[in-house]
C-alpha cells in the first residue's frame, strides 16, 4: 500500500467503517480469512453498533450542505456527525463556547438538522440505544424523597 497524502485530515466514524467494510471486515466471520488486522475487527465491533452504521455518504453530504449556515468549525462538524446529538445538552460539549456564539433557538436547529438528516444510531436488543447507560452501571440509584 502506497500513502498518498500523509495526515490528510480526520475520518468519520461512517469513514473508517466504509473502509474496514472494503477491507472485508464484515464478509469474514471467522476473522482468519480477510487481511484485517485483529485492532481493526475491534474498531469494526465497536463502529457497527453506532450511528455510523446506518450513515451513507449521501446523509452526511446532506448534513455537510445544511450546516454551511452555521458557524462551525471542522472539528465541531466531524463530532456532531460522530455523537450524533439529539437534544441541545448533547451538543453544548462538543461546540467549543456554545452559549456565546449561538442562541437557544440556533442550538435547536443544528439539532433538528441533525435528527432530519442523519439516521438514528441502532437499538440494541433491549430496545434502548447501546451509547445510552439506562442505569446498568454498577452505581447506586439515589433515592428521592
Amino acid at each position: 500500500m502506497k500513502i498518498l497524502e500523509a495526515n490528510n485530515g480526520a475520518l468519520t466514524n461512517f469513514e473508517v467503517l466504509d473502509f474496514l467494510r472494503a477491507k472485508g471486515a464484515s464478509k469474514d466471520p471467522t476473522r482468519v480469512l480477510a487481511k484485517v488486522a485483529q485492532s481493526e475487527y475491534k474498531v469494526y465491533d465497536y463502529l457497527i453498533d453506532t450511528a455510523a452504521r446506518d450513515q451513507t455518504r449521501e446523509s452526511i453530504n446532506e448534513f455537510l450542505e445544511s450546516v454551511k449556515s452555521h458557524d462551525l468549525a471542522k472539528a465541531e462538524i466531524l463530532n456532531i456527525i460522530n455523537i450524533r446529538p439529539t437534544n441541545i445538552v448533547e451538543i453544548f460539549p462538543i461546540i467549543e463556547c456554545c452559549d456565546t456564539r449561538f442562541s437557544d433557538e440556533e442550538l435547536t436547529e443544528i439539532v433538528e438538522l441533525v435528527k432530519r438528516t442523519l439516521p438514528p444510531p441502532p437499538e440494541d436488543a433491549n430496545g434502548a440505544e447501546p451509547t445510552k447507560s439506562n442505569g446498568e452501571e454498577g452505581g447506586e440509584q439515589m433515592e428521592t424523597s
